[in-house]
């Protein structure tokens, strides 16, 4: 599950803003976008991602990706970066 992948990186960055300047700096490896976040937050990430031709996995929720991430709270996107 994409839950896993997130688990096991070794690098992942939280955070529309985190992320968004990780996609611009040509760093990410994979985008996850959470299904049940507001789309206000993600549909600029998401139309980057695809500019910038990276991988973009929808998974169900925010709770888990925030947990999958090692957070206490939910996440609306994260990312496997590549350092």
């Amino acid at each position: 599950m994409s839950y896993d992948k997130v688990k096991q990186a070794k690098n992942i960055s939280v955070g529309t803003k985190k992320v968004t300047k990780i996609v611009e700096q040509g760093k990410a490896v994979e985008v996850f976008v959470s299904k049940d976040a507001d789309p206000r937050l993600t549909i600029n990430l998401v139309t980057l991602c695809t500019q910038k031709g990276v991988p973009i996995t929808y998974v169900d929720s925010m709770k888990m990706l925030g947990k999958a991430c090692g957070i206490e709270v939910g996440a609306a996107v994260a990312a496997v970066v590549n350092e």
